[in-house]
């Protein structure tokens, strides 16, 4: 396989930031008010993004995919429950991200959400046909008609005169907020490794990676929530409307879910291939996408907010654990078939997250759960 560049990588990651469901989660910040909200969004984002870092570091450093990682920490076939669990995951962004998408193109065009939902379906399938490093001239078309978008939404979002200012209230807390932004760069713990593997300059690539992605993601929550303080507004693609966008807007919105949802199915493809050497990644990451549309079609997701919460609790958990054996103990269980001692000290750290979100601390859930396992992973294994 051919390998990507760094400026290759970079545009992966601005697509992977630029998305209708990162715009979406930054409206629930709204409660907080600008100056607290964007607090909360930048804090969250350094925390979720550092783990993300060095998640992709290891998949750099070792040439491994994100799944095959876990190898390292939890055995051969205990390495195989995460894969599960995240092509699992996978198939749901996908559906999510289809749903967004279809949703806010309905919102300009209103030809009926489920046809979106087969447009978008259709060109993601078109997406993962042509493959991660054939993409690059279509990638850097498609980012610059994101980056333009954007602009003209934060121009009339923020500079728009609205007259509107919604209150702020209590309904959401400041460390449930840190989370909530943790919780995004969270959800490609399990998926940057895929990248990074095949990066012709790992550690260079990681870093731009992560830096790119966090500021895009940024960008994209502080869109959201501006959206919502500013214009009263939650529907982005209202928003879009007014701004007089109409057709331009109806395709930058179908490709940038395209881009991103691309990531999603492309590494559930790479993922399954860790659970058997019979199937094919490509094949696979288009049966999730066949899959994702359909769910997408079916079934309402409209709040995604415990899925996000799901997602922390069991790949944070995973990664500490990863993260303490590879820089810290500089241990290697992939001769094991299945490591019991990682394995319970995970199960601990999903209910320990579980627990957490009950209570409300200033970093928020993750950083506390990180921190507890690694300390206690180090012990355990002197």
């Amino acid at each position: 396989m051919k390998k990507t560049s760094v400026f290759q990588n970079s545009l992966i990651w601005f697509g992977a930031g630029v998305s209708i469901a990162e715009i979406l989660t930054g409206t629930y910040f709204a409660p907080l008010g600008m100056a607290k909200g964007f607090a909360a969004i930048l804090l969250g984002h350094l925390i979720g993004c550092t783990m993300m870092f060095f998640a992709g570091l290891i998949g750099g450093r070792t040439g491994l995919s994100a799944m095959e990682t876990s190898k390292l920490s939890f055995g051969k076939k205990g390495s195989l429950w995460f894969a599960a669990l995240n092509v699992l995951q996978l198939v749901g962004w996908t559906a999510i991200m289809i749903y967004d998408g279809a949703l806010a193109a309905n919102g300009i065009a209103g030809v009926g959400a489920w046809l979106w939902c087969l447009v978008i379906g259709a060109l993601i399938l078109v997406w993962i046909l042509i493959g991660l490093t054939d993409l690059g001239r279509i990638n850097q078309v498609v980012m610059v008609l994101l980056f333009v978008l954007t602009l003209v939404m934060c121009k009339v979002i923020f500079f728009g005169g609205n007259g509107i200012m919604t209150a702020q209230d209590d309904s959401l807390s400041f460390g449930a907020a840190v989370e909530l932004a943790v919780a995004m760069p969270l959800s490609w713990l399990p998926l940057i490794s895929d990248y990074t593997r095949d990066a012709e300059k790992p550690t260079q690539a990681t870093w731009v990676s992560v830096l790119v992605y966090g500021l895009v993601s940024c960008w994209m929550y502080v869109i959201g929530m501006g959206a919502a303080i500013f214009t009263g507004e939650y529907d982005i693609a209202v928003i879009m409307v007014k701004a007089g966008l109409g057709i331009a807007a109806l395709v930058i919105l179908v490709f940038s879910t395209v881009t991103t949802t691309f990531l999603d199915a492309w590494s559930a493809g790479i993922s399954a291939e860790s659970l058997s050497k019979k199937i094919n990644g490509k094949y696979a990451a288009l049966i999730v996408t066949v899959i994702g549309t359909i769910c997408a079609i079916c079934f309402p997701m409209d709040d995604i907010t415990d899925f996000l919460y799901l997602i922390g609790s069991v790949f944070a958990p995973m990664t500490a654990i990863l993260l303490s054996d590879f820089f810290i103990l500089k241990q290697d269980h992939t001769a094991d078939s299945v490591n019991w001692l990682n394995l319970v000290l995970w199960v601990l750290g999903v209910i320990l997250y579980r627990f957490l979100l009950n209570v409300d601390t200033p970093v928020g859930i993750t950083v506390p759960v990180v921190v507890i396992l690694m300390v206690i992973s180090a012990l355990v294994h002197k």
